[in-house]
Protein backbone atom coordinates (compact mmCIF):
# COMPACT_ATOMS: atom_id res chain seq x y z
CA UNK A 1 0.00 0.00 0.00
CA UNK A 2 2.82 2.36 0.87
CA UNK A 3 4.47 1.72 -2.52
CA UNK A 4 1.14 2.34 -4.30
CA UNK A 5 0.65 5.69 -2.55
CA UNK A 6 4.26 6.61 -3.26
CA UNK A 7 3.77 5.84 -6.97
CA UNK A 8 0.67 8.04 -7.08
CA UNK A 9 2.48 10.93 -5.42
CA UNK A 10 5.52 10.53 -7.67
CA UNK A 11 3.35 10.43 -10.82
CA UNK A 12 1.43 13.50 -9.72
CA UNK A 13 4.60 15.49 -9.01
CA UNK A 14 6.19 14.50 -12.31
CA UNK A 15 3.09 15.41 -14.30
CA UNK A 16 2.59 18.69 -12.48
CA UNK A 17 6.24 19.56 -13.01
CA UNK A 18 5.98 18.75 -16.71
CA UNK A 19 2.84 20.83 -17.13
CA UNK A 20 3.84 23.57 -14.71
CA UNK A 21 7.24 24.21 -16.25
CA UNK A 22 5.81 24.78 -19.70
CA UNK A 23 7.06 21.52 -21.13
CA UNK A 24 3.53 20.75 -22.32
CA UNK A 25 3.08 21.77 -25.93
CA UNK A 26 0.25 24.22 -26.47
CA UNK A 27 -2.42 22.91 -28.77
CA UNK A 28 -1.26 19.29 -28.80
CA UNK A 29 -3.75 17.94 -26.30
CA UNK A 30 -6.80 15.89 -27.14
CA UNK A 31 -9.89 15.53 -25.00
CA UNK A 32 -12.83 13.24 -24.50
CA UNK A 33 -15.80 12.50 -22.26
CA UNK A 34 -16.36 9.12 -20.67
CA UNK A 35 -19.49 7.09 -21.19
CA UNK A 36 -20.21 4.02 -19.13
CA UNK A 37 -19.91 0.47 -20.45
CA UNK A 38 -20.77 -3.05 -19.28
CA UNK A 39 -23.55 -1.72 -17.03
CA UNK A 40 -21.17 0.65 -15.22
CA UNK A 41 -21.55 4.39 -14.76
CA UNK A 42 -18.44 6.26 -15.84
CA UNK A 43 -18.57 10.03 -16.34
CA UNK A 44 -16.26 13.00 -16.66
CA UNK A 45 -13.54 14.22 -18.92
CA UNK A 46 -10.06 13.14 -19.89
CA UNK A 47 -7.18 14.97 -21.57
CA UNK A 48 -4.04 13.73 -23.26
CA UNK A 49 -1.22 16.28 -23.05
CA UNK A 50 1.94 15.80 -25.10
CA UNK A 51 5.18 17.11 -23.68
CA UNK A 52 8.00 18.81 -25.52
CA UNK A 53 10.28 15.83 -24.88
CA UNK A 54 7.96 13.53 -26.87
CA UNK A 55 6.18 12.05 -23.86
CA UNK A 56 2.56 12.37 -22.82
CA UNK A 57 0.40 12.43 -19.71
CA UNK A 58 -3.22 11.37 -19.28
CA UNK A 59 -5.25 13.59 -16.97
CA UNK A 60 -8.66 12.51 -15.67
CA UNK A 61 -10.59 15.69 -14.93
CA UNK A 62 -12.03 16.76 -11.56
CA UNK A 63 -15.49 15.62 -12.69
CA UNK A 64 -14.33 12.04 -13.35
CA UNK A 65 -16.35 9.31 -11.62
CA UNK A 66 -16.64 5.51 -11.79
CA UNK A 67 -19.30 3.63 -9.83
CA UNK A 68 -16.82 0.92 -8.83
CA UNK A 69 -15.46 -2.38 -10.12
CA UNK A 70 -12.73 -4.89 -9.33
CA UNK A 71 -9.30 -4.22 -10.83
CA UNK A 72 -10.04 -1.03 -12.83
CA UNK A 73 -7.17 0.03 -15.09
CA UNK A 74 -6.49 3.02 -17.38
CA UNK A 75 -5.37 2.45 -20.94
CA UNK A 76 -5.94 3.21 -24.60
CA UNK A 77 -7.88 1.69 -27.44
CA UNK A 78 -8.79 2.26 -31.04
CA UNK A 79 -12.14 2.01 -32.81
CA UNK A 80 -13.83 0.08 -30.00
CA UNK A 81 -10.97 -2.29 -29.11
CA UNK A 82 -8.94 -2.00 -25.93
CA UNK A 83 -5.17 -2.37 -26.37
CA UNK A 84 -3.91 -4.34 -23.38
CA UNK A 85 -0.29 -3.31 -24.08
CA UNK A 86 -1.29 0.33 -23.42
CA UNK A 87 -2.15 -0.28 -19.76
CA UNK A 88 -1.13 2.76 -17.67
CA UNK A 89 -1.82 1.12 -14.33
CA UNK A 90 -4.47 0.74 -11.67
CA UNK A 91 -7.13 3.47 -11.45
CA UNK A 92 -5.92 5.67 -8.59
CA UNK A 93 -9.37 6.71 -7.35
CA UNK A 94 -13.03 6.29 -8.28
CA UNK A 95 -13.40 10.08 -8.48
CA UNK A 96 -11.50 13.25 -9.21
CA UNK A 97 -8.30 14.42 -10.81
CA UNK A 98 -5.75 11.73 -11.64
CA UNK A 99 -2.56 11.85 -13.65
CA UNK A 100 -0.92 8.97 -15.50
CA UNK A 101 2.47 9.13 -17.20
CA UNK A 102 2.41 7.43 -20.60
CA UNK A 103 5.50 5.22 -21.02
CA UNK A 104 7.71 5.80 -24.07
CA UNK A 105 6.65 2.39 -25.41
CA UNK A 106 3.07 3.68 -25.93
CA UNK A 107 2.49 6.06 -28.86
CA UNK A 108 -0.69 8.00 -28.05
CA UNK A 109 -1.09 8.90 -31.73
CA UNK A 110 -1.97 5.25 -32.44
CA UNK A 111 -5.17 5.45 -30.36
CA UNK A 112 -8.45 7.34 -30.45
CA UNK A 113 -9.98 6.24 -27.13
CA UNK A 114 -9.14 6.16 -23.43
CA UNK A 115 -10.50 3.19 -21.49
CA UNK A 116 -11.28 2.44 -17.90
CA UNK A 117 -10.87 -1.33 -18.17
CA UNK A 118 -11.67 -4.16 -15.76
CA UNK A 119 -8.74 -6.55 -16.12
CA UNK A 120 -10.35 -9.18 -13.89
CA UNK A 121 -13.34 -9.65 -16.25
CA UNK A 122 -11.80 -8.23 -19.47
CA UNK A 123 -14.57 -5.71 -20.03
CA UNK A 124 -14.69 -1.94 -20.51
CA UNK A 125 -16.06 0.08 -17.61
CA UNK A 126 -15.97 3.38 -19.48
CA UNK A 127 -14.70 4.69 -22.80
CA UNK A 128 -13.84 8.24 -23.89
CA UNK A 129 -13.55 8.91 -27.61
CA UNK A 130 -10.73 11.41 -28.20
CA UNK A 131 -11.04 14.43 -30.46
Amino acid sequence: MRKFIGNIITSAFIALAVIGTGMAQAGTGTKGEFTGASDHITTGGVQIVKTSDGGAVVILDADFSLDGAPDPRVGFGKDGSYAEASDLGFLQSLTGVQIYIVPASVDVDNFNEVYIWCRKFSVPLGVAALH
